[in-house]
């Protein structure tokens, strides 16, 4: 079955009809809005150990996948002061700031948890929590149908369906991919973490996007996820999602392990 006859079953499954089987490795979003809550970390950062764990803990937590898709996006900005971080990307710097200059007073630092392209300061208390209810409560406004097709030694091989809901959206409307990667450490040697040993889950390798509709209302995209050296699958995965370019707002988000065997 393809991603197309996926999209589909999922329609079926939001009616309360059966749908015939998946393939092995493939997932798609449900009929309310997951929450995509976005770290801005950095392993030079004294600040942000507390915030990588708290990420880490999410599912330990109780959240589920259907609720949350988390992902930690490692700045650059903090490679000057002593300790280069070895899962830092420019790209995750221009994105904090982009994000940020759509709101006043423009406010960019570390360690920044985003929840639907949203500042959200409250993230270590319950005020989380019933932020990622409110969101969940929301019907989602886009649907997302997601598969690993393949895994290679240098690459996840992913494709992806995705449908807007309201045409109103579609001009500024694009999808991202990530990969990303848990079970990772680093015994940092200097800076203002020096001495100690960080680990980081959720961590985005790759990134891909943003991936605009055009003049449709679905996309589909084939794309192969590049592993960065010395990384292997089994603490992979790939997420998506949908969002407005304009204003931030995440339309609908999902997540995809790489799967056993």
């Amino acid at each position: 079955m393809n991603l197309n006859h996926i999209l589909a079953a999922s329609a079926l499954v939001l009616s309360g009809a059966a749908h015939a089987a998946d393939p092995p490795c493939s997932t798609y979003s449900g009929p309310h809005t997951t929450a995509l809550v976005e770290l801005y970390t950095s392993e030079g950062c004294d600040t942000c150990p507390p915030a990588d764990h708290w990420l880490s803990s999410l599912f330990a937590q109780g959240f589920r996948p259907d609720q949350v898709v988390p992902l930690a996006l490692h700045v650059d900005y903090w490679d000057y002061m002593g300790w280069k971080d070895p899962f830092a990307k420019g790209e995750f710097s221009i994105r904090q700031r982009k994000l940020a200059q759509m709101k006043r007073p423009v406010t960019v630092y570390t360690p920044q948890v985003l929840v639907q392209g949203q500042d959200f300061r409250r993230w270590a208390g319950d005020a989380f929590a019933a932020e990622v209810t409110r969101i969940n409560s929301r019907a989602a406004r886009a649907r997302i149908a997601l598969a690993i097709r393949a895994v290679e030694p240098n690459a996840i091989r992913a494709e992806l369906v995705a449908q807007l809901f309201d045409p109103a959206g579609q001009k500024n409307a694009a999808v991202y991919l990530a990969a990303y990667e848990n079970r990772l450490a680093s015994e940092v040697s200097a800076g203002e973490n020096r001495g100690r040993r960080l680990e980081h889950d959720f961590v985005v390798r790759e990134w891909i996007g943003p991936i605009g509709f055009g003049e449709g209302l679905r996309l589909e995209e084939k794309r192969a996820l590049p592993l960065a050296p010395g990384a292997g699958s089994k603490h992979s995965g790939v997420a998506a999602f949908v969002q407005d370019r304009s204003t931030g707002e995440v339309l609908q988000a999902l997540m995809l392990p790489v799967c056993p065997g």
